[in-house]
């Protein structure tokens, strides 16, 4: 099976070449480093001798991994950290980081190709490998192994979807699952299914995303300045179909007497003119947002049209909800990760589909920090009792008590870490 994967990715090496440079034509890669991704860049180097190296998807696995980079090279000045991604988004995100350049870099993953592994391998020599999420490539695992570099799952995200794909290829996922010297699995759910696939050394901490960065803090009250007296909440990474939910919740509040500013962060931006459109069918006064400055107090409706910045509106926000949850559509993806907003202090509503994140809302909702809804006048209600709950003593409680939350499966994950580098 190995055999056929390394043969199949070598024949499709020109396809892979052809796509990336259509993909930069259209926006979808970077134009400058797309081919990072099948070479690496010869003026690409790190001033200190040992590299741990991280490899996350996208933004929200970036996400996870800032703090853990901070207190690696705080640990160790001797230790650099090359960090790579796949999507441009992430890149956008990186770059506005305040990471020193001399012990930390960002490079897009070269792809999973035998002669190109080699090749980024042999020039960077990580001394300890991260992958993070449900990243498995074959082709990297096997070499990092033959090299006897030590090999971490972090924050292993196996669902039960997952686990039943690689259940089709059992020798090849034990073979691969094994390789790993540490899994540290994002919830109890992980744990076990990893333990079924082969992985060994599997020790459950908690969830990175608990230690992700409270940043755009210092912006918490823009908003508020902005729409006085108005009650600011938030629909995150929405999907198609749940928008009707949010204008008719929209609308509930106005008739029950509410001044309401309500946000809308879809999950896929492309779709903002889509949006735009429906909200002045319904006579809605709603504006397309590239930049925070764009916010006028005419607005009663904004379509946020920007990557990465989501923080920034919750922290406005006294309550979100969460998309990808309320559509029957959407039920095998099980739902959106609610632990940033949870972070800034808000409270949380979502629908019934969230399978994907089920130990993370139990948790939230036994903390009664996040809720169920199963339609728009439950959800008008319990905005209603938001509304008229003008305390903040709870978004205090909520970011406090997740914040020592998240530096304990930090410090946990570090000392792991740093414990498999000693052997």
């Amino acid at each position: 099976m190995i055999f056929l994967y390394r043969f199949l990715t070598f024949l499709l090496f020109p396809i892979f070449i052809i796509i990336l440079y259509f993909r930069s034509l259209s926006g979808k890669e970077d134009k400058l480093r797309f081919l990072e991704k099948i070479s690496v860049r010869k003026n690409s180097s790190l001033d200190q001798k040992k590299v741990f190296w991280i490899h996350a998807a996208s933004i929200g696995e970036t996400n996870s991994v800032l703090p853990l980079i901070r207190e690696i090279i705080k640990k160790d000045n001797k230790i650099s950290v090359l960090l790579t991604t796949t999507t441009y988004s992430s890149s956008q995100l990186i770059n506005k980081t305040k990471f020193n350049r001399n012990n930390f870099q960002h490079r897009f993953l070269t792809l999973d190709i035998k002669f190109l592994v080699k090749k980024f391998l042999d020039h960077w020599q990580p001394e300890i490998a991260m992958f993070v999420d449900s990243e498995v490539w074959p082709n990297y695992l096997i070499e990092l192994s033959n090299r006897k570099t030590p090999l971490i799952l972090l924050n292993g995200r196996i669902t039960m979807k997952t686990l039943n794909r690689w259940k089709k290829l059992p020798n090849l996922s034990r073979k691969l699952f094994n390789l790993y010297d540490l899994c540290l699995p994002s919830s109890k759910e992980s744990e076990k299914n990893l333990k079924q696939l082969g992985a060994k050394n599997v020790k459950y901490l908690g969830n990175l995303k608990f230690c992700s960065d409270n940043k755009f803090k210092d912006d918490r009250d823009d908003l508020k300045k902005i729409f006085k007296e108005s009650f600011i909440w938030c629909a995150a990474s929405t999907h198609p179909g749940e928008e009707e939910i949010i204008f008719d919740t929209h609308m509930n509040l106005k008739k029950g007497g509410v001044k309401v500013i309500t946000i809308i962060i879809p999950r896929h931006i492309s779709r903002s003119q889509e949006i735009l459109k429906r909200v002045k069918s319904l006579e809605l006064n709603g504006k397309i947002i590239n930049y925070f400055n764009e916010i006028s107090n005419e607005n009663e409706i904004l379509i946020i049209n920007t990557i990465g910045e989501m923080t920034k509106y919750f922290y406005n926000c006294k309550s979100i909800f969460m998309g990808k949850s309320f559509s029957q559509k959407l039920i095998s993806v099980g739902g959106q990760n609610p632990i940033e907003p949870a972070k800034c202090g808000c409270k949380i509503y979502h629908g019934p589909f969230v399978s994907n994140f089920k130990e993370i809302y139990e948790f939230l909702n036994h903390k009664q920090i996040a809720k169920e809804v199963i339609n728009s006048d439950n959800l008008t209600k319990n905005l209603l009792e938001d509304y008229n709950d003008k305390s903040s003593d709870l978004d205090k409680k909520i970011i406090k008590e997740l914040d020592e939350y998240g530096k304990e499966i930090l410090s946990l994950t570090l000392k792991e870490i740093f414990k498999l580098k000693k052997c």
